[in-house]
């Protein structure tokens, strides 16, 4: 990636950003998006490329920490139930729902296995409400929306991937796999993958009251957004997850003193800087690359798509909302909407959509260039359109 076109990037992203902190309800993302599809247009931007392994290794290790250790622990704890359902259980009725779904719906179409459209469920079920939670916490008064969003969104970033990694095998090998061998995968990689992060969470918590200088404490965070995650994907287990419990252990740990004030604000003032920069970077490349993948003759089924993961999305939100006693009092159809409509796709679908280029297999691109138009659509639709939904439901 040329060093010159991505200091040109960040100057876009500092614009949008500077005009966001003088505009309500301007969600930065679908921005950056729309103007990286513009850009793709001109030569020198189109010769851009973002891969799998830039995406995943270097971007995704400190969005996922910083989303993770920013995360209230008292709103986990509020809101630890119907997090967890959504984003394991849920997430999995989910896929299994949409992906027969998009098996009936491309039918006519395009063809499209069972296990292809099951991977595409998977492609679309991780969120990303980095586009909505500040316009939820502007638009909505009802307390603990935005913190089940964002809460589910850490956690179903690793369950969607374990459960595509899983459905990719079985699409590339051609081999079959049995339900019980996926559950136990399922819960080695995703339980190891916690673990590890909350052992080395908690260490690290330790280990920075033997760290006098702010800016090594810092390092000592980069250490862990990014070694933790390699270390987890080597040995086999959720990077993802690891780094999303690392995050959430290290705020757990300082939530429960004051001992370390001082270093939460440099990790606040370094992190806070690294966020927007990764973002602007990450977003603008997704729309330079969406031209390479996205194909008009799928434009009508793609938007199906979208509209039927929105209808599920809803279905399963509203009913998982109700088996848990703390929502089911608090939160009704209205919150279901907007929590069901506030599950944006963002980076994560990316990543696994690009780990899908990879496979050697019949009507792949058919699989891409779906999975991207519905990828883009709710990117662009339930980003700009999150505002003005809650601020109607929350009138009524």
């Amino acid at each position: 990636m040329d060093a010159n076109l991505v200091i040109l990037l960040l100057l876009i992203g500092y614009v949008v950003y500077t005009i966001d902190r003088h505009a309500k309800a301007f969600p930065q993302p679908p921005i950056l998006v729309l103007i990286g599809f513009g850009l793709s247009f001109i030569p020198l931007f189109g010769e851009l490329e973002l891969t799998e392994k830039t995406l995943y290794e270097l971007f995704l290790p400190a969005l996922l920490f910083i989303s993770a250790y920013k995360y209230s622990p008292s709103a986990l704890r509020k809101n630890a139930g119907i997090i967890a359902l959504l984003s394991t259980i849920g997430l999995v009725v989910t896929i299994a729902l949409l992906g027969a779904a998009i098996f009936m719906i491309t039918g006519p179409f395009v063809s499209i296995s069972l296990v292809g459209a099951f991977i595409i469920a998977s492609i679309l079920a991780p969120t990303d409400p980095v586009s909505v939670t500040a316009i939820l916490k502007q638009s909505s008064s009802k307390e603990g929306i935005a913190d089940i969003v964002e809460g589910e969104s850490m956690i179903n970033d690793g369950t969607s991937i374990v459960i595509f990694t899983t459905l990719f095998t079985m699409l590339s090998t051609g081999k079959s796999i049995t339900p019980l061998s996926v559950l136990g995968e399922f819960f080695l990689v995703s339980l190891g993958g916690i673990l590890i992060g909350l052992f080395f969470g908690w260490l690290v918590s330790k280990a920075v009251h033997y760290t006098h200088h702010k800016e090594f404490q810092v390092m000592l965070s980069i250490i862990m957004a990014y070694g933790l995650f390699y270390l987890a994907e080597g040995i086999g287990v959720s990077g993802v997850l690891a780094t999303v419990a690392a995050g959430i252990m290290l705020a757990w740990e300082f939530n429960n003193t004051n001992k370390e004030d001082h270093y939460l604000e440099a990790l606040d003032g370094f992190w806070n800087i690294v966020e927007p920069t990764l973002l602007s970077v990450v977003f603008l490349m997704i729309g330079i690359i969406s031209i390479n993948y996205i194909s008009i003759d799928h434009l009508f089924i793609g938007t199906i798509i979208f509209l039927a993961s929105l209808l599920i999305r809803y279905m399963v939100t509203a009913v998982s909302m109700k088996l848990v006693p703390s929502t089911r009092k608090k939160f009704g159809l209205k919150e279901s909407v907007i929590i069901s409509f506030s599950g944006v796709k963002g980076t994560m679908s990316v990543v696994l959509l690009l780990i899908l280029e990879s496979a050697q297999t019949e009507h792949i691109d058919a699989y891409i260039s779906i999975s991207f138009i519905a990828i883009m659509l709710s990117l662009i639709i339930q980003s700009f359109g999150i505002f003005p939904l809650t601020k109607k439901l929350m009138k009524e």
